[in-house]
């Protein structure tokens, strides 16, 4: 699929990586309101429940289910001494492999790649492992996130208790 999609719409899979890997260093050094720029206005961060990864927001649980309005909101909530859940910030490290080119269709990419993230905050250490599946639209030449999906592969979150990241 990547092979035909990239040669006849000139996308590869290098620069998809290089994209999701510039995400993970925006993340990881809590660079969070460059982080939500790449998104379109109407751009959805999504991280489904456990016991239902490929559910849809609108007819299953989800541990994040944001809009733009609402992520913004996360975000200054993440980056502000009063958002007691990451206040101090974590330290996290983002893995990103495996990156695949979907679909490409017209100005629309899909993408999947795996992940493992490590928090530490404390002297706790946490794993969140899983995988993404993101649209993507080519925006003045850039890619934005249209849907960015985090989807676990924990059957639980034990012992991580909660998610106050960015997955």
């Amino acid at each position: 699929m990547s092979g035909p999609a990239s040669a006849a719409n000139g996308i590869t899979t290098a620069e998809l990586e290089t994209f999701l890997y510039d995400e993970a260093d925006l993340l990881d050094s809590w660079r969070l309101e460059e982080w939500v720029e790449l998104f379109l206005p109407d751009g959805t961060y999504e991280v489904p429940t456990t016991d239902a990864p490929e559910g849809s927001p609108s007819t299953a649980l989800h541990f994040v289910a944001d809009s733009m309005t609402v992520l913004r909101g996360r975000v200054s909530r993440l980056m502000s001494a009063d958002g007691y859940a990451e206040s101090p910030h974590a330290r996290t490290r983002r893995l990103v492999s495996n990156v695949r080119l979907l679909e490409v269709d017209g100005d629309s990419v899909r993408l999947a790649a795996n992940f493992i993230i490590a928090r530490m905050k404390k002297g706790a250490q946490d794993l969140f492992i899983g995988h993404y599946d993101h649209l993507l639209k080519i925006s003045d030449g850039e890619f934005r996130f249209q849907r960015r999906r985090s989807i676990l592969d924990l059957e639980a979150l034990r012992p991580q208790r909660s998610v106050s990241i960015i997955i």
